[in-house]
């Protein structure tokens, strides 16, 4: 049978699935394509759904809610393949609030540290890991020395494991994922996840997906956001200022991009992330480290040059 965009639910369904693993893509994409598992499926057996790899935005938890299963425990997990587990995930016996992680995990001493070093409740900071846990990696292969291993976890902070998110932890024990620490946006030194941006941007209808990166411009940063559009859509005016106010109104002027433009498609990780560092390199016009590691290196052709994206006065060329 040739496979649907709701095969997945008619598997649960068949096989009676109790815990179903999915990435917050999917669940932006199954709306977008107005899927209704509710209607169509007897998910009796289903319990829990568990999201990652990327934040999940508002928007799909209404919808799993909605249109999967009103009874059920919905659970955005985050940690890593480096550590085979989770800093933070789901708890069906806490309650599920709409853009929230639920609570940190067992046996893991999870903080989120301000600049200076200070766990912050409520303050967006760097996702740590105080103590040693037990999935802890304790060395890189082929790197002898471990200098490998000390820079990729405990530069930032002596002694502490810094897992390079952007993070919140919440008044009641929740947690938030605004993106990777390395993709911060910083316009005018004001730090910005770029999960803050691809929340109110990806649940528009003209919108496939998005990728936002930081430009240095003129003594200063500013935001450039990429967009892939449905087939049936195309960039205009009237599309670009509807996705600038949709932001404004949603977030804050501040996470406003000054640049937008449309992209055939998005680089991904070859585990289905958001390849900003990638599209970062490539507007800087810097080779792209790790390049192996996307599932789509072919797409990055579509970023530079581009004419809008040339600094004045700077020799380059641009398409």
């Amino acid at each position: 049978m040739e496979p649907t965009a709701d095969s997945l639910f008619r598997m649960a369904e068949e096989l009676k699935i109790n815990v179903f693993g999915v990435s917050a893509s999917y669940l932006a994409a199954l709306e977008k394509k107005g899927v209704r598992p509710a209607n169509q499926y007897r998910l009796t057996a289903l319990r829990t759904i568990l999201s990652t790899g990327s934040p999940l935005t508002g928007e799909s938890f209404e919808y799993v809610y909605r249109h999967i299963k009103s009874d059920i425990c919905l659970s955005s997990i985050s940690g890593g393949t480096d550590i085979v587990s989770c800093f933070a995930l789901g708890n069906p016996n806490l309650p599920v609030r709409k853009g929230q992680l639920q609570c940190r995990g067992l046996g893991m001493a999870v903080d989120v540290f301000d600049g200076d070093g200070e766990g912050v409740i409520g303050k967006k900071g760097e996702l740590v890991c105080t103590q040693p846990f037990p999935s802890m990696p304790i060395e890189f292969w082929r790197d002898q020395d471990g200098i490998a291993y000390h820079h990729a976890y405990f530069e930032r902070f002596p002694g502490i494991w810094c897992h390079g998110d952007f993070a919140e932890l919440t008044s009641d024990g929740g947690m938030i994922i605004y993106g990777r620490s390395d993709a911060v946006l910083n316009p005018g030194g004001v730090r910005i996840g770029t999960a803050e941006i691809y929340a109110h941007v990806i649940p528009m209808e003209e919108v496939v997906d998005c990728v936002a990166v930081g430009q240095k411009w003129e003594s200063d940063s500013r935001i450039v956001l990429f967009v892939q559009l449905q087939p049936q859509a195309a960039m205009s005016d009237q599309l670009e200022e509807k996705i600038r106010e949709k932001i404004r109104a949603s977030a804050s002027p501040r996470h406003v991009p000054q640049v937008i433009l449309s992209v055939k498609s998005i680089p991904k990780t070859r585990s289905g992330k958001t390849a900003e560092l990638a599209v970062r390199d490539v507007i800087h016009q810097r080779a792209v480290v790790n390049r192996d590691a996307l599932a789509n290196p072919e797409s990055l052709a579509d970023f530079f040059p581009r004419r809008e994206l040339v600094p004045p006065d700077s020799g380059a060329e641009s398409g």
